[in-house]
């Protein structure tokens, strides 16, 4: 071992308590699936990890039909106050199991285990945290008072941050008081089975969450399903667009976070060190399997050559290998096909005649593995400055003018996010005021937060997780109910007839104008009658048959 290297140290594999089979959670159980089970492998070694069980069409209807039972029956119709205490009780026992969360996740998924450790798990247990404590203030979500909950969750998260897209799913759906039915993707189910251990232990009543595991079959059977309210897709964007048409024309509300080709703009006032590391951390971090991943590195000219040197001498020092070592910052790639895609852009780009440069490092022999990789003299007509490679792989590019940075960084599908390097406050508001992105860093990147929203434009998809926007997308205006009465001829109707008020109507009763009333005064009893009568005749419940609280 040489100065400056690192002996190694890997996290013990012994904090794990894992099944050798994993069925489907369903009405709080854990039951068998009624397709061919599949393994879950280690994409560092490809090992086996664990047999999980396939669902097809009848255990997805078995795991809605659960939902709707506790929906009806029991979460709906506990107070906020209490959906609230289960949700600090998932966020505590996250947080007291975090270090075998963190594992799991780095076993089944690939990444370091400083990432899962130090950034996946806490922001798990914080989003929960975040959620509790809005799970009786709904009021204020911004939809009125009393808002209602949609009913049923479809959700379907991707493979790169199983156990956080869970949480980002999960944690706002159950504050607003729907309830769930989740699938993970089939290449890293590990995490969300042992977040149903974690449902268990917290005695969440029985159907609240149900996961079900399988390939894009049974996610499309779940979006599909006729008992289903919501639907909440976070993966690639042609998927997003068949789950769109899938459910065109129902009543179903829908939230996508798609993919993205983020562009992260280095002006030549920026502090280098500060911006060489965040360009590090926007593509390099989680393996580029980001949908956000700054992908897309705008140099102005000038600086061009001394950002793309202290690059490389920055990827030279990341150490590639084993997941579950704490001094690793390059894991493996999620699965065999992901490797395959990034193999075929890389060379795409060197035929389209950009300059590719990889860090060296030594490949284990078995797993999937690619080395960070830069490549340089890009034309943004090139595919790998268009489309998302989803890995290690950065495209360089320069500009003159903020203008022209500006013009290259919306010229893309995508609309997820994007970054600003510079020096100057004003150019910072400048710039982020002309991008076409949902999530705009200043002098930072991949920084999340629970209370911020996120989410895209264009192909990035539409709806906003996090927040407090994140919490409406699980909300409905008091007196929406289901199906027919969610559309806009229903709602107008009843405006029309009393049941709900136009959101633009203040209610006259609450800051009557004395000016405006000079009878008022003079007959105090009889306006108090006017008042409470038109009180009583807007909050009067609808009598009409078939109409949803």
């Amino acid at each position: 071992m040489s100065f400056l290297e690192y002996a190694p140290a890997p996290e013990s594999r012994g904090i794990l308590s894992l099944r050798d089979e994993y069925g489907l959670f369903i009405d709080g159980e854990f039951v068998d699936g009624r397709g061919a089970p599949f393994q879950t492998i280690s994409p560092a070694n490809e090992q086996r990890i664990a047999t999980v069980a396939n669902a097809d069409a009848r255990d997805v209807d078995d795991a809605v039909s659960a939902a709707r039972r506790a929906y009806d029956h029991v979460w709906s119709r506990m107070s906020g106050r209490d959906r609230g205490k289960y949700l600090f009780r998932i966020a505590r026992l996250v947080q007291e199991r975090a270090r075998e969360l963190a594992v799991a996740e780095s076993l089944d998924n690939g990444k370091p285990i400083k990432e899962s450790r130090d950034v996946d798990v806490p922001l798990v247990a914080a989003w929960f945290f975040y959620y509790a404590g809005w799970a009786d203030k709904l009021d204020y979500a911004g939809l009125g008072q009393n808002p209602r909950a949609l009913g049923v969750a479809a959700q379907v998260i991707p493979w790169n941050f199983p156990l956080l897209m869970l949480a980002w799913k999960i944690a706002p759906a159950l504050a607003a008081g729907n309830t769930v039915v989740l699938k993970p993707a089939e290449t890293t189910p590990l995490t969300a089975l042992i977040f149903a251990e974690i449902v268990q232990q917290a005695d969440l009543p029985k159907g609240v969450v149900n996961i079900i595991t399988g390939a894009g079959d049974t996610g499309a059977a779940l979006v599909g399903h006729d008992g289903v309210d919501k639907v909440a897709f976070t993966g690639s964007t042609a998927v997003g667009r068949q789950i769109a048409k899938t459910i065109a024309g129902s009543s179903k509300k829908l939230t996508l976070e798609l993919g993205g080709k983020a562009a992260n703009i280095v002006f030549d006032d920026a502090p280098i060190d500060q911006a060489i590391e965040g360009i590090v951390n926007g593509i390099f971090f989680n393996q580029g399997h980001v949908c956000c991943a700054g992908s897309r590195l705008l140099v102005q000219e000038s600086i061009h050559d001394e950002v793309v040197d202290r690059l490389k001498a920055r990827l030279s020092t990341l150490r590639l290998g084993d997941p579950l070592d704490k001094n690793t910052d390059i894991g493996a790639i999620n699965s065999r096909e992901q490797l395959d895609r990034i193999r075929e852009l890389s060379d795409a780009g060197v035929a389209e005649g950009a300059e590719r440069w990889s860090a060296p490092c030594e490949i284990p022999s078995n797993g999937f593995w690619y080395a960070p990789t830069i490549f340089t003299n890009v034309q943004t007509s090139h595919r790998i400055a268009r489309e998302e490679i989803f890995g290690p792989v950065l495209s360089v590019l320069t500009f003159r003018t903020p203008q022209e940075a500006i013009a290259k960084a919306n010229n893309t599908p995508y609309g997820l996010s994007a970054g600003i390097w510079t020096d100057k406050g004003s150019r910072i508001l400048a710039v982020a005021d002309g991008l076409k992105a949902g999530v705009v860093w200043a002098n930072t990147f991949n920084r999340f937060d629970p209370s911020s929203p996120f989410g895209g434009y264009k192909e990035s998809g539409y709806g906003r997780e996090g927040g407090r926007h994140g919490l409406g997308a699980y909300l409905a205006p008091a007196g929406l109910g289901r199906g027919a009465a969610g559309t806009p001829a229903a709602i107008a109707a009843e405006v029309a007839g009393g049941t709900i008020e136009p959101a633009t109507q203040p209610e006259a009763s609450t800051q009557p104008e004395a000016s405006a009333q000079p009878e008022a005064s003079a007959q105090p009893e009889a306006a108090s009658q006017t008042k409470q009568a038109t009180r009583a005749a807007r909050t009067r419940k609808p009598t009409t048959k078939g109409t949803a609280k």
